[in-house]
C-alpha cells in the first residue's frame, strides 16, 4: 500500500510539473526515463572523461534503432521546447546527440540541465520567442551556433568551396508549415531571415570531392548535406562515424518508416546515390 501511495504521489508531482511548464515545454514521463537511461550509459562508460567528438559518437550510436518520427516539433499554440526521445527526425537526432554530449562533458546532467542546453542550441541566441525564434534553416542553425561557440564550421579549412544559398522555400510554401498557415504575421519575419542567410557566404565540399578529403573528417563531426532543391539549403543532417573499414560512414535518422542507423556504405558513396544531395558542410563541436 505504501509503494502504491508513493507511486501515486510521484505521478501527481510529475503531472503538476508538466502542467506548470506546458506553456514553454512539451515532454513525457517516457522522455525522462530515456534521458536517465542515456545518462546511466554515459556514467557506466565514463564518457565525461572522453573528448567531446567521441562522446557525441557514443551517444549517437546509443540511439541506433530509435524510430524516425517526422514533424515532432510542430505543435499547436505558442512555440514550446519539444522533447521526444523515443522518436527522432534527422535534425532532432543531431541536436539530441550534441546536446546530451555537451551536458555529459559539463557534468550538468539533470533533466532540467538538458532542457536548458537544448533551448540554447535550438533557438536563435538561445531564447524562445515565438515560432521564428527557432532556427528553421540549418544554414542559420550553423551560423547562430557558431556565434554561440557551440560548433566550428571546418569546411573551408578541409578543402571547401564557396556556396551561396538562395532561400525562400518557407515563405514560398507556407502551406507546408503549420504555424505559417495559422499565423501569416510570421512570414515577413521568416522572409527577413532568409535574406540574411542569402547574404552570407558558406563553404561546402562537393560530393565528388568528399572521398578525397574523407581523412580530414573526424568521428562525431556534424554533417549537413547541401541541396539542389530550389529555395532550400540543406536536405539532411547526421553524424560522421569512422568504421572498422577505416572510412567515414553516416549515422543518421533517414526517413519515415526507418530507424536511426549507420549507412552500410561510406559517406561519399551514400551521397552519390541521391541526386538532390550536392555535397556536405562539416561542423566540429567545441568544448
Amino acid at each position: 500500500m505504501f509503494k502504491v501511495k508513493i507511486k501515486i504521489l510521484f505521478s501527481l508531482i510529475f503531472f503538476l510539473f508538466v502542467s506548470t511548464n506546458i506553456q514553454s515545454q512539451i515532454f513525457s514521463e517516457d522522455d525522462i526515463k530515456i534521458y536517465n537511461q542515456k545518462i546511466s550509459f554515459a556514467d557506466k562508460n565514463e564518457l565525461s572523461k572522453k573528448p567531446l567528438n567521441e562522446v557525441i559518437t557514443e551517444v549517437g550510436k546509443d540511439f541506433i534503432g530509435t524510430e524516425y518520427v517526422a514533424h515532432t516539433l510542430e505543435k499547436d499554440g505558442d512555440e514550446q521546447l519539444v522533447i521526444n526521445l523515443s522518436g527522432l527526425d534527422c535534425t532532432t537526432f543531431l541536436e539530441t546527440s550534441l546536446t546530451l554530449a555537451r551536458c555529459i562533458k559539463k557534468g550538468k546532467t539533470s533533466f532540467k540541465d538538458y532542457q536548458n542546453e537544448l533551448t540554447f542550441v535550438r533557438y536563435r541566441d538561445g531564447k524562445i520567442d515565438k515560432y521564428p525564434s527557432r532556427l528553421h534553416y540549418f544554414s542559420d542553425w550553423i551560423y547562430n551556433n557558431q556565434q554561440k561557440e557551440i560548433v566550428k564550421d571546418v569546411t573551408k579549412e578541409i578543402g571547401g568551396e564557396k556556396i551561396k544559398f538562395n532561400l525562400n522555400f518557407m515563405t514560398k510554401n507556407p502551406e507546408f508549415y503549420k504555424q505559417l498557415k495559422e499565423n501569416s504575421d510570421f512570414i515577413p519575419i521568416i522572409r527577413k531571415q532568409e535574406k540574411e542567410i542569402n547574404n552570407r557566404t558558406y563553404y561546402y565540399i562537393p560530393k565528388a570531392k568528399v572521398e578525397s578529403i574523407e581523412n580530414k573528417i573526424e568521428s562525431g563531426d556534424l554533417i549537413a548535406i547541401t541541396s539542389s532543391v530550389k529555395g532550400l539549403d540543406i536536405n539532411h543532417v547526421g553524424l560522421a562515424i569512422k568504421m572498422e573499414d577505416g572510412q567515414i560512414h553516416f549515422l543518421h535518422a533517414p526517413l519515415v518508416g526507418s530507424k536511426v542507423q549507420i549507412t552500410p556504405e561510406p559517406l561519399h558513396e551514400y551521397l552519390k546515390k541521391i541526386n538532390k544531395h550536392t555535397g556536405i558542410i562539416v561542423l566540429r563541436a567545441l568544448d
